[in-house]
């Protein structure tokens, strides 16, 4: 008779069938972290973000002001939590509908194929050459500065991305044989997309989400630092690089702070997408 004396623990996360390593776990959180403080934010802030708490103008870190004042004696702490609001909602939107529109059209060119497929990718080619930024800040510059135009500016600037993308994976799935015995079988294009393309291709198309989401922050960061993002009295985290950038000189909290937050937000999310899980990262192979 043999006893099994193997006593192995398997890694955390395994019993999900998915492992994260220490520096996937790390992104993950820091992630987590910055999108509760945009859903709580209003929970969250000890002063009001435009009132002024502090005569002194970029005022130190202290016991009352945490990260300091601004270039008006506001506390940039409550700022940089609010921010985080505007900066993790709006490019959050932007890319959710510029992923799913690229994807959902780029599935369509793929199985469809023909004139479709010729129109829709020349038609976004053309858009994609357009400078990112040069498109950004003329669009915002002759229609105004809201938050639905940033929104829609942002989404239409990467959806051409996102559809190239989603229409090499599809291309290549679609010619795979259980796709041709769906056909055979007479399945129209709607279940062929979903029910054949979209899962085996969830994986990379997450991955990329994560990274035209980190393109937004930065490009929403830059269009804001110009003045052409959140307008006042409200701000991002780029404004409020912006906003206190004479104090660059001093070395004040208010504009490193925001520059921080921008750099740790951007910076888990590539953590996070270059330690996936390898099932989720290879799920189309």
């Amino acid at each position: 008779m043999t006893t099994n004396t193997n006593t192995s623990v398997r890694p955390a996360g395994s019993r999900f069938g998915y492992r994260f390593n220490l520096v996937g776990i790390i992104g993950l959180s820091i992630i987590g972290l910055w999108a509760a403080i945009a859903i709580l934010a209003p929970l969250l802030i000890p002063y009001p973000v435009g009132e002024i708490v502090d005569y002194d103008y970029f005022g130190p870190m202290s016991s009352e002001l945490w990260l300091g004042s601004d270039y008006l004696g506001r506390d940039m702490f409550s700022r940089i939590l609010m921010g985080a609001r505007y900066t993790v909602g709006i490019s959050l939107a932007a890319v959710a509908i510029a992923c799913f529109t690229g994807v959902v059209l780029g599935m369509i060119a793929a199985v469809a194929g023909g004139w479709l497929d010729t129109v829709l990718s020349r038609f976004l080619d053309a858009l994609n050459s357009i400078p990112s930024k040069l498109f950004g800040l003329v669009v915002v510059a002759a229609v105004g500065s809201s938050i639905p135009v940033l929104i829609m500016t942002l989404s239409v600037i990467y959806i051409p991305g996102a559809y190239r993308f989603a229409r090499a994976l599809a291309v290549n799935v679609n010619a795979m044989d259980f796709v041709t015995v769906a056909r055979i079988r007479g399945e129209n294009i709607f279940y062929l997309i979903g029910s054949e393309i979209l899962p085996n291709i969830i994986g990379p198309v997450l991955a990329d989400l994560g990274l035209r989401f980190v393109f937004i922050v930065l490009l929403l960061s830059g269009l804001s630092f110009l003045g052409l993002g959140v307008q006042p009295p409200y701000a991002d985290w780029g404004a409020l690089v912006r906003e206190n950038i004479g104090a660059l000189p001093f070395g004040a909290p208010a504009v490193i702070f925001p520059s921080l937050a921008i750099a740790s937000l951007t910076i888990s999310v590539n953590l996070l997408i270059d330690n996936l899980p390898k099932k989720i990262r290879d799920r189309s192979a």
